[in-house]
């Protein structure tokens, strides 16, 4: 079995994996200020809860957008697990031709997605991960990399609604019954869900219309993507656990290579 981590800005998201079947999937908060061992002891105790034994625990690779929190994290793997960990970052085999200007500027976690989506679904696609923020990412059937698209999430816009106004409280993220909006809440509702499923849409067309690629399959994922998913016809399939699948895939890509190294270990 393998350990899957992606730490994103609001949580950190684990997989265990044994051969492609996802035997349990926890979460944590992010927090920057954990030591190596807080994160050990939580790790470990998620592990327990879903019977599984670090013994059986092969390897483990980690996606981070924060890199506050990495050496923690990093040191936590090799002082709990006993694996030292495969790393999301440039020198990686992804299987993938990143086309992009600048790809050091790519985050690991559009990296995941997009290896996940062109592995399982094939090319061309478009990857939509509803996150902290929400990425449009565009590989081609050849598996070119280099197009994306990074827009405000539903938690950041609802956060500056609430915390940038005087007046306008805190208030959960869902569909309200009707656009028309008689009192603040839904009001502040419809503007949140229904103007980001009016952006998925718009920018769907637009990639397709822009790139010559309506064909392209669109694949979403992310916590609130099942909320849009389900109110945007364009979006073909929606994965909750597209991310973590995708670092199953790269684990797989560079198993047979010492972590944080190009070099085979069987060179």
């Amino acid at each position: 079995m393998i350990l899957v981590i992606d730490v994103g800005n609001t949580n950190i998201t684990c997989g265990v994996f044994k051969g492609s079947k996802v035997m349990r999937t926890f979460r944590m908060m992010t927090r920057t200020e954990r030591t190596s061992d807080e994160y050990g002891v939580t790790i470990l105790s998620m592990l327990s809860v879903g019977d599984i034994k670090i013994e059986d625990i092969k390897g483990v690779i980690i996606a981070s957008v924060v890199p506050k929190v990495m050496h923690s994290l990093t040191n936590s793997v090799v002082k709990y697990i006993g694996r030292q960990p495969y790393i999301v970052r440039p020198g990686i085999r992804t299987g993938i031709h990143i086309t992009s200007d600048n790809p050091r500027e790519i985050g690991p976690d559009r990296i995941v997605d997009i290896v996940a989506a062109y592995n399982i679904y094939g090319g061309p696609a478009l990857v939509i991960d509803f996150g902290t923020a929400t990425t449009y990412d565009l590989i081609d059937g050849l598996g070119n990399f280099g197009v994306g698209i990074t827009a405000p999430g539903l938690r950041i816009c609802a956060k500056a609604l609430w915390e940038d106004t005087a007046k306008l409280p805190e208030i959960e993220i869902k569909k309200p019954e009707s656009i028309l909006s008689r009192e603040t809440v839904s009001s502040m509702q419809a503007g949140l869900v229904f103007g980001q499923i009016g952006q998925t849409k718009y920018i769907i067309e637009q990639v397709k219309k822009e790139s010559g690629l309506s064909d392209l399959k669109v694949i979403a994922t992310g916590g609130l993507g099942r909320m849009i998913s389900d109110e945007v016809e364009e979006i073909d399939v929606y994965d909750p656990l597209l991310t973590l699948q995708g670092l199953r895939i790269l684990y797989e890509k560079n198993r047979r290579t010492k972590p944080g190294t190009e070099e085979s270990e069987d060179e």
